[in-house]
């Protein structure tokens, strides 16, 4: 009867899965890890003109009170929020004003609602609201099998 050899782990293929581990588990344990910020007060200016929003990424914590100043620089435009459903419309060189909770984590769309020519249906921006721990765990795992795949490539002597 012989006995099955034992496979032998080296230390770093077991950080390795360790890593990995840790990884998967980062979306769901990472907003409990990381302090959150106090929500607070947020005032961001948009700027709508010739088919784009300026800035077209917005960033804001959960729970913060967020103010959006849209500006129109050319004619007019709206901003509406997918989400939450919020609607806004401003003339040009005025300034319309929106307030909300930012109450819900993730990224968000935001568009114009009114035609306002040609390139309209590609007026869009984006408000990320808290971290996304989703894209970091999925980059770390990329990382992870990149690592693991050139360790594996090589020949055991």
């Amino acid at each position: 009867m012989t006995i099955p050899k034992m496979r032998h782990f080296s230390l770093a293929s077991i950080m390795l899965a360790a890593l990995a581990l840790v990884l998967l588990l980062l979306p769901r344990l990472g907003p409990r890890l990381v302090q959150a910020a106090t929500p607070g007060e947020r005032t961001i200016r948009i700027e709508a003109g010739q088919f784009q929003f300026d800035p077209g990424v917005v960033e804001v914590n959960r729970g913060d009170r967020v103010t959006i100043e849209l500006v129109a620089t050319d004619v007019v435009h709206g901003l509406y929020l997918d989400g939450y459903g919020l609607e806004m419309t401003a003339d040009p060189g005025q300034t319309a004003r929106l307030t909300f909770i930012a109450g819900r984590p993730g990224t968000f769309r935001f568009r114009c609602s009114v035609s306002c020519g040609a390139m309209h249906p590609f007026m869009i921006g984006k408000l990320r609201v808290g971290h996304n721990f989703l894209l970091w765990a999925g980059v770390g795992l990329a990382l992870v099998a990149a690592v693991a795949g050139l360790g594996l490539g090589r020949k055991e002597s």
